[in-house]
């Protein structure tokens, strides 16, 4: 649901919580088969002084299924916080547009419900704004209360009917979401790969070597036998 009430598209964003050190990588850091896959993606930090957080959007849905991060890891031998460490990461990700505004009113994309219980006694299509005006009569004082529905959801109620308080006066637009996960990443040292590799190297030359004095030492026991 749209700001002015019709349908379109969804939209998504992310958000991804770092570890203290990590931050977005500079353009001049991504390799070039990292950058067609950012495409024209424009990445930003939470805060300036909170690099760590990086989040993006709102982006077409349909086009960005899947969202790339380049990120840049700290290096232990500058920074003396950073450490060859297990560190958790969270991301979050989010379809379609809010259902409360930043200061706290209600968008169009939510459910709109009746603030007072009563019998609803007239429905009024708003001219030129959009939406109703739902006009309730309160059945403790007899007051009238009129509810104001924005253009995009649609009535569920009807003239005459008895209503409660907070019951549903619309359907529920929202057919986006959130979502979050968490996972953890290994900061390596390029040593101890290294090392790794040049280890498996050995245990792999240790046993060809063995196989080869193996086959030398069965020759020679057949030469023994033939003698």
């Amino acid at each position: 649901m749209l700001a002015n009430g019709k349908k379109g598209g969804l939209n998504v964003g992310a958000v991804l919580i770092l570890p203290e050190g990590f931050e977005l990588a500079p353009p001049d850091r991504i390799p070039a088969e990292t950058k067609e896959k950012l495409g024209k993606l424009s990445y930003q930090n939470y805060r300036p002084d909170r690099k760590n957080i990086i989040v993006i959007g709102p982006v077409p849905g349909k086009l960005y299924s899947e969202i790339v991060f380049p990120i840049l890891a700290p290096d232990p031998a500058s920074n003396k916080e950073a450490h060859f460490l297990k560190y958790p990461i969270y991301v979050g990700g989010n379809r379609g547009r809010g259902q409360i505004y930043p200061d706290g009113s209600k968008s169009n994309n939510t459910v709109y419900a009746a603030s007072v219980a009563g019998k609803i006694k007239k429905v009024v299509r708003r001219e030129g704004k959009g939406g109703y005006e739902v006009v309730i009569e309160e059945s403790s004082e007899g007051r009238e209360v009129t509810d104001i529905i924005p253009p995009g959801p649609e009535l569920i109620i009807s003239e005459g009917e008895s209503v409660k308080v907070d019951q549903p006066l619309t359907n529920n637009p929202n057919v986006g979401g959130f979502g979050q996960g968490e996972v953890e990443i290994v900061l390596q040292d390029p040593l101890r790969i290294q090392g790794l590799l040049v280890f498996f190297a050995s245990v792999v030359l240790a046993q060809i070597f063995l196989v080869l004095k193996k086959k030398q030492y069965e020759k020679v026991q057949l030469a023994e036998m033939n003698f």
